[in-house]
């Protein structure tokens, strides 16, 4: 039987906590061209994949992640380009390769393709040799439909096991975007040790899925109007042009695509372009930038 965690000695809990930490900060002295906040955008691409996942291939399911595809995504961008606002769309693999041509119209916009797993599978059920295969095999899908190979990941879930760094690291990828320790980009430790990685922060507060995810058959309901919401991720923005930092989001083609919260991100993008000094940036981007003010 595992030991109960109130009896571990202190070399145990330690070494949970300190496995993966935060290091140096790595906000910037500056943003490209004096910009006072950088604005990074994210949409999780998922669509099928997390019914997939589940083995919940019924109509409905696979309808509710069709309309990322077909509506949400064709929708979004219309919407950035109106704003001129790169971003980043964080792609699960088996998305990509449902949806023909999904993956090239990011490109051909401007925006960056970055990883989010095989079939949104949840890293911490996998053994590390499973995950290890996954990764690289979704990595290589992404680089053949993009042109490019992926420079970051974002893990589905935000679900980071005991090998996600490793194998980020043997990828070769600059960023993880799947923490949340900081406001603002801070290089990843492993055991106390800096390992280059760059973390560019996620937060619940700033992502779509909690306020309007819907189950019919459990209590998962979206109890939070999209107003409501919208006044959340305005302070969020309107905190980081203040401090001179990082306004990051995420998203999903078929949760905000939806007509009435396509409305709320519109006012949002009002609102941040109302302001001057505003950096939009693919996450690769601004790792790129705060890289290259700090060797």
């Amino acid at each position: 039987m595992t030991e109960q965690p109130w009896l571990w000695d202190e070399k145990t809990w330690r070494g949970h906590v300190e496995h993966v930490r935060a290091g140096r900060p790595l906000r910037p002295e500056s943003w490209p061209g004096g910009a006072k906040v950088a604005v990074a955008l994210s949409f999780d691409s998922d669509h099928e994949t997390p019914a997939l996942r589940d083995g919940d291939v019924l109509a409905g399911k696979m309808a509710q992640g069709e309309y990322g595809a077909r509506v949400g995504v064709p929708r979004l961008l219309r919407l950035l380009e109106r704003y001129s606002a790169p971003s980043s769309f964080f792609v699960p693999a088996v998305s990509a390769l449902l949806h023909e041509g999904e993956v090239k119209s990011y490109v051909d916009n401007g925006h960056e393709v970055a990883l989010h797993g095989w079939i949104h599978e949840r890293n911490t059920a996998l053994s590390e040799a499973e995950e290890r295969d996954l990764a690289f095999r979704a990595a290589d899908v992404l680089e053949r439909l993009a042109g490019t190979r992926p420079v970051g990941i974002r893990t589905p879930s935000w679900d980071f096991s005991a090998h996600t760094l490793v194998i980020t690291r043997e990828l070769g990828l600059r960023y993880d975007s799947s923490l949340m320790a900081d406001d603002d980009c801070y290089e990843l430790l492993e055991h106390g040790e800096p390992t280059g990685v760059v973390e560019l922060p996620v937060e619940w507060i700033r992502d779509d899925a909690p306020y309007f995810m819907m189950d019919r058959f459990a209590s998962l309901r979206p109890y939070t109007p999209p107003r409501g919401v919208l006044s959340i991720w305005r302070d969020e923005f309107d905190a980081a042009y203040a401090d001179g930092g990082l306004f990051q989001l995420t998203m999903h083609p078929h949760i905000i695509g939806h007509r009435s919260r396509i409305a709320i991100l519109t006012e949002l993008l009002d609102h941040i372009s109302g302001h001057d000094g505003v950096w939009f940036a693919t996450h690769a981007q601004v790792v790129d930038h705060v890289l290259g003010e700090r060797p």
